[in-house]
């Protein structure tokens, strides 16, 4: 992107080192901070003013040194700009270009906006130390989140990513906290009073701004050395937590020093920093934040509480750690050059994290999960006309934020994962260990990239990987049978299957991945390169397949006899093919191009299915059909059945009981198949349920409800029970001490089906009593319920004002609220109450939201609309209605 369409800071002083002191913290009241933050800095102008970014600072005083430190100007005037958050500095005459030190003295906030620096409340499990902050029941720990523009929330700074500078940071805490920050600490001296120090911490590496970060609380750790050594030693990964939760890091704690020595193989560049910290933060929009040497999480995404946590949040552990680590390299050391290249730091830390679990973990199948959730969930996002290319151009900073979604992260990696298989992996990350060598401690561009891995592999990489980065939308491959041959064809896939000409001129380059004959071999690779082709070399009436293991970012349409074919001939099939198989059937569906027949069908075929990841891909079709489909009686009964009849046989075989020899896809499976036959109206499995959790609830045995059943059975007993079920397990929420506990019991309270309890569990997602980064999970867990989810469109109506008031602090959780609450519904007059609702409203923090919702309702509507009767017929015919 041309510099001239980015709307960037002035370039007449470009940063070169920072020296942030941050002192007289008000932990508590106020909590407000003062702070000095002198930064050298090349003026390459001549020029009277200095431009930088600052939010929700005030600065107080500003002057000018030369490099032999004498006195250059003292500013004039301070103005600041509240809409673009920078601050103009003017000085009373010219100043020269030569090096010169900028030194402004600041006053700032530690919110509780999740943003900049900020702080988070927690209820302590151990005894804290006497000078952590405290209000009323809560201890406070504070820490930072500056990615995408937050840095200048805690400080004035050159904000912007290819603003790289090196940073020395020092902070004043009381003398019995603990202060972190990327580097090790360097020095700790006497503060202003007897109870507060000053902690100084070594000079970082060249980097962004983004990836400052410090932290400040009651914190322990547990430790592990590397098993590399690096410049001829170990370097220690730690992970900290408040007081009393350090065991539960025990296993992110094993995952973090396997995967700085993994990343260091892989990238064949050695981890850079002396020290790898991982901190649990108690208050955390996103999942996890990839500053340099100091990685931010939330905390169910790096504490796992042995005998008390689901194994689910393992897996989710093991992937968040290999993430933030990759991002070390990929982001930290090389950097994007502008966010619209926001997708080469998060797509491939994205896949190259799923490399590291998958290297660690094989037996948990992971390239079948990240198809099963990860390529699914791209695929979804990408069908509506609302998607973006996943290069999106940001002519603002401040735009970035609605960006950090499905594409970026999850078609992102998709296309990274084609792109390797295609190159071979080792082949691959030869060249992506050539970028980062070529590129370090810089900033650097997609085609640097494929420059990088063109040379590896000696291919054109760019003309072919240009269109899947800087084109809307995925193509769907439509094959055609003919005496003799096999045609193929490829259109835009659009999920209201109106694709218009002007929307379908883009020409992908499609790996077909072709399986053929008795064994299902792979055909020597080929691929589509025009709008259409001819195979001519697959044998007339022989078994094939296309797009094997759902490598390829692309749906594929077979010939209803050919689908059918191959949903009877599942044992030839890959867990990955049987997913993309019922995903393409079922997306298929939705835009017309297939029918919901031909995915029931194909459905049917799947009753002897044992794998989790497969029932996955069933589950979550099979939901969205009941879903779409909720508001029409019969319809809905019948798809309740056909739920029932389909997933009861699995159900009923692989029971309640767990046993020390279960795997962990087999632990998934248990739950997955109890919760979807006991929510489609298996009366055993109800009726077990609901005497589980009486014994729980009783106190009876609180060990009726196994830890990994408890979504599936405090769901189950909410969904069919009433305020007693409802009220134990908001009990539960407000006391658990379990990691996970909170999101399981926020999910099934979602599940209740009484108007009065909705309207109550609201109040509750929207009191302080749900941390603001929870509560999106409480509105999508009502969005889900097809019984329920209008409540929360009039829930949000009727007190928009106090909605608005507690989502406004944090722009990440207020889009995701909007697109993930809203986007359920399939009626053309809720879309049109929708849009008029939002008409006179400042949307700028979810606008793109918005059309994603409204884009969302519109496709489901049109399917419900267009299908209902067919889909009644069959179900009728085959005895489900």
């Amino acid at each position: 992107m041309a510099l001239k369409n980015r709307d960037i800071l002035p370039d007449v002083a470009k940063p070169v080192h920072y020296h942030v002191s941050l002192f007289d913290l008000q932990l508590g009241g106020s909590w407000d901070y003062k702070g000095i933050v002198r930064i050298n800095s090349k003026i390459t102008r001549s020029t009277t003013e200095i431009v930088l970014n600052s939010k929700e600072i005030e600065v107080q005083n500003v002057e000018i040194y030369g490099s032999d430190g004498k006195k250059l100007a003292k500013v004039s005037e301070i103005t600041y700009d509240t809409k673009s958050e920078r601050v103009t500095l003017k000085f009373p005459e010219e100043i020269s270009p030569a090096d010169a030190v900028l030194s402004i003295n600041f006053t700032g906030t530690i919110n509780n906006a999740m943003a900049g620096f900020y702080r988070s409340k927690y209820k302590a499990v151990a005894d804290p130390t006497e000078d952590t902050p405290k209000e009323g029941e809560f201890h406070y720990m504070l820490s930072t989140q500056f990615e995408s523009c937050d840095a200048r929330r805690a400080f004035p700074c050159f904000d912007e990513p290819n603003l790289k500078a090196t940073f020395d940071f020092e902070i004043e805490v009381p003398i019995g906290q603990t202060a972190l920050s990327n580097m090790p600490i360097k020095s700790e001296r006497n503060g202003s009073s007897s109870e507060l120090k000053f902690v100084s911490f070594e000079t970082t590496p060249l980097m962004s701004t983004y990836l400052l970060a410090w932290a400040v609380g009651d914190f322990e750790y547990v430790e592990a050395m590397t098993q590399r050594k690096y410049q001829g030693k170990s370097i220690p990964v730690r992970v900290y937590t408040t007081k009393g939760l350090k065991e539960q890091a025990l296993f992110a704690l094993e995952c973090a020093h396997r995967t700085v020595d993994y990343f260091s193989e892989v990238f064949e560049i050695e981890y850079p920093l002396p020290k790898a910290d991982l901190l649990a933060v108690h208050e955390f929009a996103m999942g996890a934040m990839e500053n340099w040497g100091l990685v931010t999480y939330r905390t169910t995404a790096v504490l796992f509480d042995e005998g008390k946590s689901d194994t689910r949040y393992k897996n989710r552990i093991a992937y968040v750690v290999a993430h933030e680590l990759a991002h070390q390299w990929f982001g930290n050391l090389v950097t994007m050059d502008w966010w619209n290249e926001l997708w080469l730091n998060e797509g491939f830390a994205t896949w190259v994290g799923w490399l590291a679990v998958d290297n660690f973990y094989p037996e948990w199948n992971i390239w079948s999960q990240f198809v099963a959730e990860g390529v699914q969930q791209a695929f979804q996002l990408d069908s509506l006309r609302a998607s973006h290319p996943i290069e999106v151009p940001v002519r603002n900073a401040l735009e970035v934020d609605q960006i950090f979604d499905h594409i970026s992260y999850l078609k992102g990696s998709s296309v990274i994962r084609m792109l390797s298989d295609h190159l071979g992996r080792e082949t691959f990350l030869c060249g992506v260990a050539a970028y980062l060598k070529a590129h370090a401690y810089g900033n650097a561009t997609t085609n640097d990239l494929w420059s990088a891995l063109s040379k590896a592999s000696n291919q054109d990489v760019t003309s072919f990987m240009d269109p899947w980065i800087r084109k809307i939308g995925f193509p769907v491959v439509t094959v055609t049978e003919e005496p003799g041959q096999i045609s193929i064809r490829q259109n835009r896939f659009l999920s209201t299957g109106d694709t218009k000409s002007e929307e379908d001129e883009t020409t992908w380059w499609i790996p077909l991945g072709l399986r053929s004959g008795p064994e299902m071999t792979d055909v020597k690779p080929r691929a589509l390169v025009s709008k259409a082709d001819i195979l001519g070399d697959i044998e007339q009436g022989s078994f094939y397949k296309l797009n094997g293991d759902l490598s390829g970012f692309y749906r594929t349409n077979y010939p209803a006899d050919r689908l059918e074919k191959l949903g009877k001939s599942l044992g030839l099939l890959s867990t990955e093919d049987k997913i993309g198989l019922i995903g393409d059937a079922a997306a298929l569906a939705v835009s017309g191009d297939g029918t919901t027949s031909a995915l029931l069908a194909l459905l049917e075929g799947f009753k002897e299915e044992q794998n989790y990841l497969t029932w996955s891909q069933i589950s979550s079709s099979i939901a969205n059909l009941r879903s779409v489909f909720a508001q029409n009686g019969p319809v809905a009964a019948g798809l309740k059945k056909f739920s029932l009849q389909l997933a009861s046989p699995a159900a009923n075989d692989i029971g309640w009981e767990f046993s020390s020899e279960d795997d962990y896809l087999t632990v998934q499976l248990r739950k997955l198949l109890i919760g979807m036959a006991g929510l489609a109206g298996h009366e055993n499995i109800i009726s077990d349920a609901r005497q589980r959790f009486q014994f729980w609830d009783s106190g009876t045995d609180r060990n009726a409800v196994h830890t990994n059943l408890r979504s599936v059975v405090f769901g189950i007993a909410i969904s069919e029970g009433g305020h007693k079920e409802y009220n134990a397990v908001k009990q539960e929420y407000i006391k658990t001490d379990s990691v996970d506990g909170k999101e399981i019991c926020l999910g099934a309270l979602g599940r209740t089906k009484d108007a009065n309890l909705v309207k109550d569990y609201l109040d509750f997602v929207f009191s302080d009593k749900v941390a603001i980064q929870d509560i999106h999970n409480g509105a999508v867990s009502v969005a889900s319920n097809s019984q329920t989810r209008h409540l929360l469109w009039d829930y949000i109506k009727k007190n928009w004002n106090s909605v608005e008031a507690r989502l406004s602090t944090n722009n990440v959780v207020f889009e995701r609220f909007v697109r993930m609450g809203l986007s359920k519904f399939a009626d053309h007059n809720i879309a049109a109450d929708i849009a008029s609702f939002f008409q006179d409203k400042d949307t700028s923090a979810y606008d793109r939201a918005l059309v994603i919702v409204a884009d969302s309702i519109r496709t489901n509507a049109h399917y419900k609309q267009r299908d209902e009767v067919q889909v009644l017929e069959w179900l009728q015919t085959h005895g489900y209605a």
